[in-house]
């Protein structure tokens, strides 16, 4: 049974002129642990990286159904890679979660459905 269905899509320019314009624009984003892998890439992967997070974050806060505010923030949720380089929400909870998130040239997407695990 689906509980949830969540999907963001941003602008990858967005994402650009907003961790130019604010230093802690970053910090607000990434987890610790997403900030060392985004301190490892390149300068226009850093910005495709944060922007699927961030879109992969909204899409996984409207499938829980509360969105990004005050019962979930963005450094509450957490993403990482699985041994075969799948993304995956690793906080606050993963058991029947399902996220894909993909790039092209100006936006990025993500889509999170939960589903009821017996």
């Amino acid at each position: 049974m689906i509980l949830g269905v969540g999907i963001d899509i941003i602008e990858i320019n967005r994402v650009r002129d907003l961790a130019e314009r604010q230093n802690k624009f970053v910090d607000r984003i990434l987890t610790m642990k997403e900030k060392q892998t985004y301190n490892r890439l390149s300068k226009n992967r850093k910005i495709e990286f944060l922007a699927g997070r961030f879109a992969a974050k909204e899409a996984f806060s409207k499938a829980v159904g509360t969105g990004i505010g005050k019962e979930l923030s963005f450094e509450q949720i957490e993403i990482d890679y699985n041994e075969k380089g799948r993304p995956f929400v690793n906080k606050p909870f993963s058991q029947g979660v399902h996220l894909s998130i993909s790039h092209s040239r100006e936006y990025a997407v993500a889509q999170v459905v939960i589903e009821k695990i017996n």
